[in-house]
């Protein structure tokens, strides 16, 4: 696929680029070059190719999912104004 001025111009409006005339041509050959890249991977046979994230075999530790308090009660309060009883306390915005 073989891109124009026009569509260059077009493309770099919708991405909100300003790009210089003389640029456009040379921009237009390099994005038809990525687009023809492109292209040829969509012509390789990857039906048997089994999909991967990694080129390791590596396991994420996971942590066991319970819920608790965090246990930093006390870091978190020292930032507040007026802790009272454990907790922040607000002034009333409600009547």
């Amino acid at each position: 696929m073989s891109l124009d001025k026009d569509t260059v111009r077009n493309i770099a409006f919708l991405a909100r680029i300003k790009i210089p005339d003389e640029e456009l041509d040379h921009l237009a050959q390099e994005l038809s070059g990525i687009i023809g890249w492109v292209e040829q991977l969509n012509e390789v046979d990857t039906e048997s190719v089994e999909p991967i994230t990694s080129v390791a075999d590596m396991s994420l530790y996971r942590r066991k999912d319970v819920v608790t308090d965090g246990g930093y009660q006390a870091r978190v309060l020292a930032n507040a104004p007026d802790p009272e009883a454990g907790c922040y306390t607000v002034p009333k915005v409600v009547e």
